[in-house]
């Protein structure tokens, strides 16, 4: 039977050869800060209306309760490094602007479907032993466990980066009863830089490695359902589906390297906010099939799509925004009343 530092090695080149980028290994309890910085968080209410952060808190801030069995956590990095600056965007002000990670394919999927393979592999490997697999789905928290790995740190922005990949990965776990030998913790490499937090068109870092999501533009055009505040709304300029500006503006991205897989190659771009304010359910379910934006809904995506109409100073999108006054959901119908006010006073 071949000894723990062979198969971690095997498994390592495995890892590489099913398309991930990296691979560290830590224990369970390996983070034990989390707890900690996570309940913070949480009493501040920084989550906004995540209320699932807070339901299943026990074991989000504690790895190895979620299955004590275990003995090692692999975690393992993906790239999705985009092609073009993905900020150009949003000089163009007619354009919708949507994040690099939700370009194509849900990385859900592609992470995931990578990660049983590998997963697989260590059974036949491992006779008895017993894998879990986790992508940003399950209460776990990846950023800690992946820093405790060795894989890279959170930088100030709270996203993970690394000095050979820069900012542009996914990040997926495999848990298992293998008791593999454990990679050194990675350190913080951010020095004095703020990039991050100047970049940050709503200010929601309150300090540095601390995020306040309810000031997020990611969380606001993704997770936050009614009404966005005003005075953000200003702010999110045409950032219809998440925001690229924090990670965008990392030095450490002289380094990142390219995407492998296919399905992180841009396929949505940047449409017309015109065509996209036209879109009824129907027509928003079918043209983002398989991609991550699905998941907000056609409301919730109108809604964005109307503050950046609102925000563009453009007098031509104006009957875009008028044919949506009398909308059935009372928020998008709020937005396009929003959004022709700012364009009237423009």
């Amino acid at each position: 039977m071949q000894g723990p530092e062979l198969l971690k090695e095997r498994l390592r080149a495995q890892a590489l050869e099913e398309g991930f980028s990296k691979m560290g290994i830590c224990a369970p309890d390996a983070a034990p800060e989390t707890a900690e910085r996570l309940r913070a968080f949480l009493e501040a209410g920084q989550h906004g209306s995540m209320g699932w952060m807070a339901e299943r808190e026990h074991w989000r801030g504690n790895a190895a309760a979620l299955w004590p069995e275990a003995r090692s956590v692999i975690m393992l990095a993906e790239v999705y490094t985009p092609e073009a600056d993905p900020l150009a965007v949003l000089q163009k002000p007619d354009l919708a602007g949507v994040s690099a990670y939700a370009q194509n394919k849900d990385y859900h999927d592609l992470v995931k479907r990578r990660l049983k393979r590998l997963g697989r592999w260590l059974l036949d490997q491992a006779p008895g032993a017993e894998i879990k697999v986790f992508v940003d789905t399950a209460p776990v928290m990846e950023k800690p466990l992946a820093q405790a790995a060795g894989l890279g740190w959170q930088g100030k922005h709270t996203n993970l980066l690394a000095r050979d990949l820069g900012s542009w990965f996914f990040l997926g776990a495999l848990f298992t009863t293998v008791d593999l030998p454990k990679d050194p913790p990675e350190i913080s490499h951010c020095g004095s830089c703020r990039a991050c937090l100047t970049a940050c068109p709503t200010d929601a870092f309150p300090a540095p490695y601390q995020l306040d999501a309810r000031r997020c533009i990611s969380y606001l055009t993704i997770e936050h359902k009614g009404p966005v505040a005003p005075e953000l709304r200003a702010r999110m300029g045409n950032r219809i589906y998440g925001c690229d500006d924090c990670l965008a503006a990392c030095p450490w991205n002289k380094f990142a390297v390219a995407a492998r897989d296919m399905g992180y190659q841009p396929k949505i771009g940047a449409p017309e906010l015109r065509e996209l304010a036209a879109l009824d359910d129907a027509a928003f379910r079918a043209r983002f099939a398989g991609s991550p934006v699905k998941r907000i809904g056609r409301d919730r995506f109108v809604r964005n799509v109307l503050y950046a109409i609102g925000n563009s100073g453009l007098p031509a999108l104006a009957p875009s925004a008028a044919a949506l006054l009398a909308d059935p959901d009372p928020v998008v119908a709020e937005a396009a009343a929003w959004a022709l006010a700012r364009l009237d006073q423009g």
